[in-house]
């Protein structure tokens, strides 16, 4: 059974219903699909309803447990509205995996502040509404996990991705000092930090504005072979976390893409 009790005056409950946003593809959706087909209830939110409810559907009719609600995390209304829905739903929520996410290319100098201040809303404090919305609850039981979606921006900056980057730096550091003030309490907090990766962020950029920021990429060693990630190495990741027994804390898991195999060079 997922997440198994070890016993002990905090033992972990045996069903752990986990909430997941920006569920409706890339990581999100392959996390949502890993978990439940592990055993745990999954509460999915994320602006495209319609796509949650295939997801949902897809999941029972594979013997899961799982819901979905329409969430915006950047309006404190739905995360509200959300996070009452799903333990209406699910019951106590036990794991919270935070992915939802804004990119946007530009370079810094030229993009509006507006936009700037749209991507830290969604990709920073989004993950702080929904710490607020779970987090206390968990603290109170002592017990939960809080996985937050970073990216490998926040330790190698990428040129024409400048808010998404700060926003990374910046989600990782609010993270940090929440895996500091939550020792003690019996809530984990991990960062998950994937490297490239195949998602659906990105198909709706100009073609032009693309190739400019994949030069850039390579103009600065951001890409020293072509290849990229699929999604599901990530949510193996956040299942390697969540499935942790209690005592053992996963604080950060880096998963990068492996460069292809070459033939040795020869003298």
């Amino acid at each position: 059974m997922a997440g198994g009790s070890t016993g002990g005056k905090y033992a972990r409950p045996d069903r752990r219903p986990v909430v997941i946003t920006g569920a409706s593809s890339g990581i999100g959706e392959a996390t949502a699909t890993t978990l439940a087909a592990a055993g745990y209830p999954v509460a999915l939110g994320a602006r495209r309803a319609d796509k949650l409810e295939t997801l949902v559907a897809a999941i029972r009719e594979a013997g899961g447990e799982a819901c979905a609600h329409r969430l915006d995390v950047a309006d404190q209304a739905s995360v509200d509205e959300f996070a009452s829905k799903v333990v209406a739903d699910l019951g106590e929520i036990e794991v919270v995996v935070s992915g939802a996410a804004r990119l946007a290319p530009g370079t810094i100098h030229e993009v509006d502040s507006d936009r700037i201040a749209a991507e830290l809303d969604v990709n920073v404090v989004g993950t702080h509404r929904l710490v607020r919305a779970f987090v206390p609850q968990m603290v109170e039981r002592r017990r939960g996990d809080l996985v937050v979606i970073s990216s490998d921006v926040a330790v190698r900056a990428r040129p024409f991705m400048g808010g998404y980057t700060a926003s990374k730096w910046g989600l990782e550091g609010l993270a940090h000092a929440m895996q500091m003030e939550l020792e003690g309490t019996g809530v984990r907090c991990s960062i998950v930090r994937p490297g490239p990766t195949w998602s659906e962020m990105g198909m709706d950029w100009d073609p032009d504005e693309a190739a400019k920021v994949l030069d850039g990429w390579g103009r600065f060693g951001h890409a020293r072979h072509h290849h990229f990630l699929q999604p599901q190495p990530h949510a193996d990741a956040i299942r390697a976390i969540v499935d942790a027994p209690r005592g053992v804390h996963l604080n950060l898991i880096e998963v990068s893409p492996e460069a292809p195999v070459s033939d040795p060079v020869e003298d």
